[in-house]
């Protein structure tokens, strides 16, 4: 009688893990299925598709770099050290990436809009950022620093706190720290998490719709070229789709070797090597 009952849940698992299956991965596969690979590869040759190309290259690239500047020492703080308000500054940073697109938007017009916070002084000073290339930068790192923050904060985390206090012992600054030994301990969390910003960057869309407007060659990125073409184009919608899923599936990929990864800089005595060779 149990093992009827367990023949009947692993048949169930495997009905649910087909449904599943079916739902996400079917629409992704017709994608590619829609039309032939050399319809696809085509209509990346287009200027639209070349231009929205080099457009979300270049704002997710500038992005990136923000992102590990600020949010990679942003994140240190955050899981080395206790403070009132703690909580309430994780939920800040990690807000946004539960926001509807349509809220980032208009939260984004209101501060940095011509009569927002900050945008209101920057026109008065002849500087506007809406509808600009600085827009769908801002935007990328609106949607995507949340993401790398969180996953460095676990990565700073896991690092074994004993290995700072060993290297204090000789005579290291928490900097020479956080340069020589913790960002090496943690370089594949952080890494991961670089990886999944970045292809929420590149997959950004309504908060740059609403804040940076879709001028080719200038804020239109690779979603709002396949939002803009695909009525008149679907093809070129198809062939702009199957280049980001690649490029995610890559990313994907890369979180996945990374989040797995184990080498010589996670063993106990390598900190303290590091600290010692700064020396």
């Amino acid at each position: 009688m149990s093992r009827s009952k367990d023949l009947a849940f692993a048949g169930a698992l495997i009905v649910a893990l087909t449904a599943t299956l079916l739902v996400l991965v079917l629409p992704v596969a017709a994608i590619f299925t829609q039309a032939g690979p050399g319809e696809l590869l085509g209509s990346l040759g287009t200027p639209e598709a070349r231009d929205a190309l080099a457009v979300s290259a270049r704002s997710a690239a500038i992005a990136m770099a923000i992102i590990l500047t600020i949010g990679t020492p942003a994140a240190y703080l955050l899981a080395t050290r206790s403070f009132r308000g703690r909580e309430l500054a994780i939920t800040a940073i990690e807000l946004p990436i539960v926001l509807p697109p349509a809220v980032a938007g208009i939260g984004l017009l209101a501060a940095f809009g011509p009569r927002g916070t900050l945008g209101g002084p920057l026109d008065g000073l002849g500087v506007s950022l809406p509808l600009t290339s600085t827009a769908v930068v801002l935007a990328m790192v609106f949607v995507a620093a949340p993401l790398y923050i969180r996953q460095a904060q676990a990565a700073f985390v896991a690092v074994d706190p004993r290995l700072l206090q060993a290297s204090r012992t000789l005579g290291a600054s928490e900097l020479r720290w956080f340069s020589r030994a913790a960002v090496p301990l943690a370089a594949p969390g952080l890494g991961a998490g670089a990886t999944l910003a970045l292809g929420r960057a590149l997959g950004e869309f309504g908060a740059t719709l609403m804040f940076a407007g879709s001028l080719q060659g200038v804020t239109q990125t690779l979603p709002l070229a396949i939002f803009e073409t695909f009525t008149t184009d679907f093809t070129a919608a198809l062939g702009l789709g199957a280049l980001l899923v690649a490029v995610s599936a890559a990313l994907l990929l890369t979180v996945k070797i990374l989040g797995g990864g184990i080498g010589p800089q996670r063993a106990p005595g390598y900190a303290a090597a590091r600290v010692r060779a700064a020396d």
